[in-house]
């Protein structure tokens, strides 16, 4: 007779294989976008028949480390400076952000640089506060999106607007991100491994699969028409881009990626800011799928993938895996077992070489990143950084509880830059 610790362990073990073995179908979906990706041939000079206006918008909330160089990869931007203007909204800034980029306005007079400065009264109330406010003073046709730290390639613009350009159903397009201090600690090393494999499983292999896609943070560009329609960004959700993903899906829009637009970010390189800014992004999904998931599901389309896949990734594998943790524990110290018959140090073995093979396969779509020390570090990063993903989705899903609860507003965590 099943006891309730079998009962749970068949509940964790279906839960992890189930998600394990879908993210691999993803990393196999993505390996095949990326190849038809690299096979077609797109020319950005002569494929883009009239250049659109374009707004590129950039959030500042103290952001004196990094802006200057960020707005300097931006002035580089192959793209006619006519069509092109550059809008920082200063978000109540107490550092030396003004000052930076009152110097760099003066120093390109003719590059059309445009700084919006907000204070304590309608500003620093998080990102998306700030976008609506740069949204208001855009004139481009196109809204883009960087964030501060930002460093796009020189032709990232123009991959991004000659993909929205080549279909009336793209309401956005996503780039890919690239983690520029990838090499500055283990943990840098760990989230460039996170990211590249999120882009190519998450968004590559959702939109061959689903043509599903969601927006990043930063590096996309959307139709300001549409922005306006659905009444801009949502500014009680600290995760931004997935809850205005949804609204352009209602719309009956696609999100396509192009990821021949890359740019450049700094990454988290201490844990502390890590765990802040992952926590954020939990709490944000929480509040998405408060939002939608139990709404009315008539014409979510493809998007009810994602608002499934996150249910699924927030509660479903992260009870799994703390059960199954606790199981472990329980039969070292003699304490409790499960009695079904098997032999699980197999199936923990298989799931642990599938996590390798997952990643390998994300990276192996990144020139000079399938080798050796990313080997390792994969193999390291299944028992320390992913388990540390843990503790985010525990001290998110608490945080947002106790917000609801004492009927707080969610409080918008600025990632600190270095």
């Amino acid at each position: 007779m099943l006891t309730t610790i079998d009962y749970l362990f068949l509940y964790s073990l279906f839960a992890i294989w189930a998600l394990l073995l879908f993210n691999v179908r993803l990393s196999f979906a993505g390996y095949s976008f990326y190849l038809e990706t690299m096979a077609k041939k797109i020319d950005i000079i002569r494929g883009i028949s009239s250049y659109p206006k374009v707004s590129i918008l950039v959030p500042a909330h103290n952001e004196e480390k990094v802006i200057e160089r960020s707005i300097l990869a931006m002035l580089k931007l192959d793209y006619p400076r006519e069509k092109l203007e550059i809008i920082v909204i200063n978000d109540n800034s107490t550092d030396r952000t003004g000052e930076i980029l009152s110097r760099l306005q003066s120093k390109y007079p003719d590059r059309n640089i445009k700084i919006v400065t907000t204070n304590a009264n309608n500003g620093g109330k998080g990102k998306a506060n700030a976008l609506n406010i740069g949204l208001s003073h855009a004139k481009g046709e196109y809204i883009v999106i960087y964030d501060a730290d930002n460093t796009p390639e020189v032709m990232s613009l123009r991959y991004l607007v000659y993909e929205i350009t080549s279909s009336d159903n793209y309401g956005a397009v996503i780039g890919k991100f690239r983690t520029r201090n990838k090499n500055a600690s283990l943990l840098t090393r760990f989230i460039n491994i996170e990211t590249l494999s999120f882009q190519w499983m998450i968004q590559g292999g959702r939109w061959k699969l689903y043509r599903l896609c969601l927006l990043p943070g930063t590096n996309f560009i959307v139709r300001k028409k549409l922005l306006q329609e659905i009444g801009g960004w949502d500014t009680k959700a600290i995760a931004e881009d997935t809850e205005l993903s949804i609204r352009i899906y209602l719309k009956g829009y696609q999100i396509a990626f192009m990821p021949k637009a890359v740019s450049w970010e700094q990454e988290p390189e201490t844990l502390r800011v890590w765990l802040k800014q992952r926590t954020r992004w939990v709490k944000g999904n929480i509040y998405v799928l408060n939002k939608y998931l139990f709404s009315s599901l008539k014409g979510f389309g493809p998007i009810i993938v994602d608002l499934i896949y996150r249910l699924a990734e927030s509660f479903l594998f992260l009870s799994a895996v703390i059960i199954s943790d606790i199981i472990f524990v329980l039969g070292l110290l003699d304490i409790a077992k499960v009695s079904l018959p098997g032999n699980f140090i197999v199936i923990w073995l298989l799931a642990y070489i599938l996590f390798i093979l997952e990643m390998n396969i994300n990276l192996a779509m990144e020139k000079g990143e399938l080798n050796p020390d990313n080997f390792f570090i994969i193999m390291l990063m299944y028992f320390t950084y992913c388990q540390c993903w843990l503790v985010v989705c525990a001290t998110g899903i608490y945080s947002y509880i106790r917000d609801a609860v004492l009927k707080r507003d969610h409080a918008w965590y600025k990632t600190e830059r270095f």
